[in-house]
């Protein structure tokens, strides 16, 4: 597996960036500003991932997402890797990320990964105009949970 900038001149993969957040609004928003990294397998993209700065030396991942077909596979752990090392050979500090209360599985990857839990923002989900309800693991997904990884020494 291959994971790489993407060009300027490529077309953004939209289609597995709403599989992370279902807002076309919000993550049109982070296009503008953000970093996107894809992974390839034999030339076709399977995950991507957003980096954002937000702060003097905070950058957040706004989004990480993996093809359907692919989970399981360590795909998004290696991809959670890639992020934290990129942010730090860039200079940032800190990495701050969100994620819904119902993404079980998310939680525990980002936890493993180095990221610790340092806030919650509740109502988030429904404040900001999702078409449709969230649900996973049979969960309504109403409040991000936000993390963080510092790098200082």
């Amino acid at each position: 597996m291959n994971i790489r900038l993407l060009d300027s001149n490529e077309k953004y993969p939209l289609e597995l960036l709403l599989l992370a957040d279902p807002s076309h609004q919000l993550v049109e928003e982070y296009l503008k500003r953000g970093q996107y990294f894809v992974a390839e397998i034999d030339h076709h993209i399977v995950g991507v991932y957003v980096l954002l700065p937000t702060r003097p030396e905070t950058v957040e991942l706004v989004n990480i997402a993996v093809s359907e077909g692919m989970h399981g596979k360590g795909i998004g752990r290696q991809l959670v890797t890639h992020a934290i090392e990129t942010a730090r050979a860039q200079g940032y500090k800190t990495m701050e990320m969100g994620t819904g209360n119902s993404s079980i599985g998310q939680l525990a990857l980002y936890q493993k990964c180095g990221f610790r839990i340092v806030g919650v923002d509740l109502d988030f989900f429904v404040r900001h105009n999702y078409l449709e309800e969230i649900y996973e693991n049979g969960i309504q997904c109403r409040d991000m949970i936000r993390m963080s990884q510092d790098y200082r020494a």
